[in-house]
């Protein structure tokens, strides 16, 4: 099977009905062999695609993962990711605002992070947070300071919206390219997750209570983000949602979506001059003789 990105793709302007997308479908590998071997070239390609990348020093490239808890954001971030330079990417990885964090706009504290050029910068959850879990718990907002906060809501959602996508046009107008994946697991595959995590020594560490708590607001999660997707999803920045409940598949759909985008940029390595050639003439000839 062929992973064509625009399958997951949510086109600008549309309305997001996260009942209507799938969080599983059909593989796009046929054994545990040929996962490997696609996953291999997809990782292979990356790796020589980041190189063209930092040599054309023309882009950065963001991006940023979402998604429910258990969704396998760290698991795609490890394996798709796993062939490229380290020297050339950065993950960050945002909690809970420090106190510090809190005396700034609610964007400070993640744009202090973006990749500059010729780098890739991943976010492990993101600005994002802001119009999700603080849209879940609207209490955070206390903490925030804020001056004259809507009564409405939905002009307070609508204008931080209206924030992001200014700040991911003013970016891409600047040579920062953002992709955005949203992780679409199901309930009962998050379910089952939380209890490997439980029944898994090795996998205790990853168990939080807190991951319980939060199960409880699922359905007001996938309503904060179906707004956002609705919202934010651009031709400039876009949203992919992808199915999550096979980790094996997201991976590869992840790894390609990457792909195609490295891709769709102008890149080349850059050009020598007949001076500089010249030079490098002059000094391999030195080199021979020593």
């Amino acid at each position: 099977m062929k992973i064509d990105s625009k399958d997951f793709l949510v086109p600008e302007g549309s309305d997001v009905n996260l009942r209507k997308w799938p969080t599983s479908v059909d593989p796009v590998y046929n054994s545990e062999d040929q996962y490997r071997k696609i996953l291999e070239q997809h990782v292979g390609k990356l790796s020589e695609m980041q190189e063209l990348h930092y040599a054309s020093n023309q882009y950065a490239l963001l991006l940023i993962f979402q998604s429910m808890d258990a969704a396998g954001k760290d698991g795609s971030i490890r394996h798709v990711m796993s062939g490229v330079n380290p020297q050339g990417c950065q993950v960050f990885s945002f909690k809970h605002p420090s106190v510090a964090e809190l005396q700034h706009d609610f964007l400070w504290r993640t744009t202090r992070d973006l990749p500059e050029r010729r780098r890739i910068g991943i976010f492990n959850r993101s600005y994002y947070e802001e119009v999700l879990i603080v849209r879940v718990h609207p209490e955070i907002l206390e903490s925030e300071g804020l001056l004259d906060v809507p009564h409405d809501s939905k002009t307070l959602w609508h204008d931080r919206y209206r924030s992001i996508k200014d700040l991911e046009k003013h970016l891409h107008s600047n040579g920062t390219r953002i992709i955005k994946f949203f992780l679409h697991v199901s309930q009962e595959e998050q379910r089952k997750r939380l209890l490997a995590r439980i029944d898994d020594p090795d996998k205790n560490w990853k168990f939080s209570p807190a991951d319980i708590k939060e199960r409880k607001f699922w359905d007001q999660y996938r309503q904060a983000y179906e707004d956002c997707l609705s919202a934010t999803s651009t031709v400039e920045a876009p949203w992919y949602i992808v199915p999550a409940d096979d980790n094996k598949n997201t991976w590869l759909i992840v790894s390609q979506i990457v792909l195609d985008t490295f891709e769709g940029l102008n890149m080349a390595y850059p050009k020598m001059s007949a001076e500089w050639k010249q030079e490098l003439f002059k000094i391999r000839k030195q080199l021979e003789k020593s």
